[in-house]
């Protein structure tokens, strides 16, 4: 990073320098032509003879240098222009370059981990099932603890694909008329089985709306899993969902940490995690907020983070009512 800037600069400066020196020489040169017309003119036309026809002349020789005097200073500045664009543009895109591949760095290093905890935890379930003669009440919590781990494997894979197929642009998306208040309440009871935590619910009862059944209820997921992710294990997580001005408003309250003003509106861009992947306690792969954001977008929607006051997220969606 620091050799290219380093060498970056040092273009870019020698690249004005050189402007301005092939500025200062065609000034020079343009001197030198109105001095020899003008060593021309006096050597044609006498100035005391014909004085008339002397001023006009060298009114136009005059003319001409000032012509030129503009054009090497238009198009100069033109150019310096574009090269300054071109830099700018130049930097802008290495820099966005190297942020992006920082954040992919960050979602392998992440995207490893969240793969291998849950397949080494279905494994270690599975031998011990294998190995040992348990009774029915151990070998039920083994299992559900597998199928726990099995749904947070689908959950990030379900995220890797609908990621990619957004980007590309390949994902077709089938609207129906759904209820949306069965959607919530399905996937929060999900939820409360998977996770021993408290939730509340305020959800109002038949909230209607044309969309894809399948990417909102990833919405949902991914607004969930990130509550779950981020606030204390005894601490409630809040779900209401209410009608308003021909709107559906959903809203998905944690008492976490929060999130400071300055990361409220990178949180929903791709691969953003707040710190650094090697020190950051919780996990994640930054997917899950992205595609909120584009699913709920995709469906002529908002979505918008506030604080919980005393402390906490408080995650607002706005869907159109069908």
């Amino acid at each position: 990073m620091r050799f290219f800037s380093t060498v970056y600069l040092i273009l870019l400066l020698y690249t004005i320098a050189a402007l301005m020196f092939w500025g200062v020489s065609l000034q020079k040169q343009n001197t030198r032509i109105l001095e020899q017309e003008v060593l021309i003119l006096r050597s044609t036309v006498d100035s005391v003879q014909h004085p008339a026809l002397y001023n006009t002349r060298m009114q136009l020789l005059q003319n001409k240098y000032e012509m030129r005097v503009k054009q090497y200073y238009g198009e100069g500045s033109t150019f310096l222009l574009v090269i300054l664009i071109g830099a700018a543009v130049v930097w802008s895109s290495f820099r966005k370059s190297i942020h992006l591949s920082r954040q992919k760095n960050n979602f392998m290093l992440s995207v490893t981990h969240e793969l291998k905890s849950p397949i080494a935890a279905i494994k270690l379930n599975l031998q011990t099932l294998e190995k040992h003669q348990l009774d029915a009440a151990k070998r039920s919590s083994l299992i559900e603890r597998c199928i726990k781990e099995a749904n947070r494997l689908n959950d990030l894979c379900n995220n890797m694909l609908f990621a990619s197929q957004i980007e590309g642009r390949q994902y077709v998306a089938s609207k129906e008329i759904i209820n949306f208040s069965e959607l919530v309440e399905d996937a929060v009871r999900d939820y409360a089985q998977r996770y021993p935590r408290p939730f509340e619910e305020d959800i109002n009862v038949d909230c209607k709306l044309n969309g894809d059944r399948v990417m909102l209820g990833l919405a949902i997921n991914n607004l969930l899993e990130n509550a779950v992710k981020y606030s204390p294990p005894d601490k409630p997580i809040v779900v209401e969902l209410t009608e308003k001005n021909n709107c559906i408003l959903l809203c998905v309250k944690d008492e976490g940490a929060g999130i400071p003003n300055d990361e409220k509106k990178k949180i929903f861009d791709k691969f953003y995690r707040v710190g650094n992947e090697g020190s950051r306690k919780s996990k994640g792969t930054g997917l899950g907020l992205y595609l909120t954001c584009k699913i709920i977008g995709q469906h002529k929607g908002k979505i918008t983070v506030k604080d919980n006051l005393p402390h906490g997220s408080n995650f607002e969606v706005s869907l159109p009512m069908s």
